[in-house]
């Protein structure tokens, strides 16, 4: 005779799978461009489908190349480059969502002939949602443990924001270039909104007669994200990427001073994430035969706490070119940083690189960008976290002739990540009948620290049962307990 089952479905929403992606994009500067002083790409994300097969995403590249021409003056120009990319897998069809993030892992520059072209590598990170379902075991004829088991499900949101900054430096003839970094320092869930904050590193690079100078200006932004899923106290993530900045410089003469006016277009994706509860069956037996038990096992991700701190390094700066005492130090352009989060000897630290690029003018007149380097390597109160660090304040001077010696503030933002795994019984196969024991009593001698449902499970009794026949004993069993069975025998 078959065992009756009952079983249900459970059906929510989440990530399916992170994967990477890389794709090149190539742009072309004419004759004029003699010696690249500083090369920028930023890359914002056009679009996005998941197809049969593949996930395609497409998107704008702007190169900014500060250069000199042939009579040494230091020029700009700019350029932008649509470019289009896809990523097969098999696994993917179209009623996942795919949400891309793009970073622009290297850059590079080679002449051909009379040409300069600038090579962007850049990297996609591709996550792809959609429906996550799964059958459990909700009743029949077994005995059955159950527990209440929480399943994350994912509600995706997103949203755009404008910020806007205003700023003096000193007076300048003409802005060279400009980047920003973005640093998401906090997500907060309130009831039908994801505030996202954080702020923008403006860094820009600017003409000073025949010089040149850099700037920095960290710019706070917010994001309110409307989400129905949302509810005070909840969790959620999100990442920002500039979809546009534009400046404006305004030169006052008489107090010898210039005002730059930034404006920032921001796009935001969200996620938040709900807790649902599921009466699923952990463990199950039968009293009259053998059983084999089929589970579903899954991994369910969610949102940690954020934490943040800011931290001062300083060190040797590793150079690509030459330096001596006739090279001016003039400026600071495109900072930024890599790092990962290593654990050694139970000690977790961000180590990575941070870099620029420094802008200095010979003895001949001529400016030269050389790219450094500075090691660090931070202790952090991290665990389950992704990392993103911000530069901010770097700066250089040679001490020694031949040497940089480089300080910069680090903030850091550690993103913690949650990682749930359920596993509840989805099937039941029956096996052989359970031998049946004639005698009116048993006494069973348990292990020092068995549980009442592992005796249960052992003596293919119900938990009640075991209690009803055991009143005095107290579960986990401890040390030379015995446990009674009583079975009721009829007169014939």
């Amino acid at each position: 005779m078959a065992i009756n089952t009952q079983t249900e479905t459970f059906r929510g929403y989440g990530k399916i799978k992170t994967v990477g992606a890389q794709t090149a994009v190539e742009c072309r500067f004419g004759q004029e461009v003699e010696n690249v002083l500083s090369v920028h790409c930023s890359a914002v994300l056009t679009g996005a489908e998941a197809g049969n097969g593949e996930v395609r995403y497409f998107g704008k590249a702007h190169f900014s190349v500060v250069y000199e021409d042939a009579e040494k003056h230091v020029c700009r120009a700019e350029k932008g480059v649509e470019f289009s990319a896809s990523y097969k897998d098999e696994d993917v069809f179209p009623a996942l969502t795919a949400r891309v993030q793009l970073a622009v892992e290297n850059v590079s520059v080679r002449r051909e002939g009379a040409s300069v072209y600038s090579t962007a590598l850049l990297g996609a990170e591709v996550e792809l949602y959609g429906e996550r379902t799964f059958e459990y075991l909700s009743g029949g004829d077994l005995v059955l443990r159950r527990e209440p088991v929480t399943v994350l499900s994912a509600h995706l949101c997103g949203g755009m924001a404008e910020a806007d900054d205003e700023f003096e430096t000193e007076p300048f003839s003409d802005l060279l270039q400009h980047t920003e970094t973005v640093n998401v320092t906090d997500v907060l869930c309130e009831t039908g909104t994801l505030k996202v904050e954080g702020e923008i590193n403006l860094c820009v690079l600017a003409l000073k007669g025949e010089n040149v100078a850099s700037f920095e200006r960290l710019v706070p932004f917010r994001i309110e994200i409307p989400c129905d899923a949302a509810s005070f106290g909840g969790k959620g993530d999100a990442r920002v990427c500039i979809v546009n900045a534009a400046l404006k410089a305004d030169s006052d003469e008489e107090r010898g001073r210039c005002r730059i006016s930034a404006e920032f277009t921001l796009s935001a994706e969200g996620c938040v994430y709900e807790e649902l509860t599921v009466d699923g069956v952990t463990d199950a037996f039968s009293k009259e035969c053998e059983v084999t038990l089929s589970r579903y096992e899954g991994e369910f991700c969610g949102a940690g706490e954020m934490s943040r701190l800011a931290e001062r390094v300083s060190g040797k700066a590793a150079l690509s070119s030459k330096i001596d005492f006739s090279d001016e130090l003039q400026a600071i352009a495109l900072q930024r940083a890599e790092a990962n989060l290593v654990t050694e000897g139970g000690v977790v630290r961000a180590e990575g690189v941070a870099m620029a690029t420094l802008l200095v003018r010979g003895a001949d007149g001529s400016h030269r960008g050389i790219e450094m380097s500075l090691p660090f390597s931070v202790p952090v109160e991290a665990e389950h976290c992704d990392a993103s660090v911000l530069v901010c304040g770097m700066s250089a001077r040679q001490r020694a002739e031949g040497e940089i010696d480089a300080e910069a503030t680090l903030k850091i933002t550690l993103r913690g990540q949650t990682k749930d795994t359920v596993s509840l019984i989805s099937a039941v196969e029956e096996g052989d009948p359970v031998p049946c024991n004639d005698s009116a009593v048993s006494v069973f001698v348990p292990h020092a620290g068995d549980g009442l449902w592992e005796l249960a499970k052992q003596l293919k009794k119900s938990p009640e049962e075991v209690e009803a026949s055991n009143p005095d004993i107290e579960f986990p069993v401890k040390e030379g307990q015995r446990v009674i069975i009583y079975r009721k025998k009829s007169l014939v």
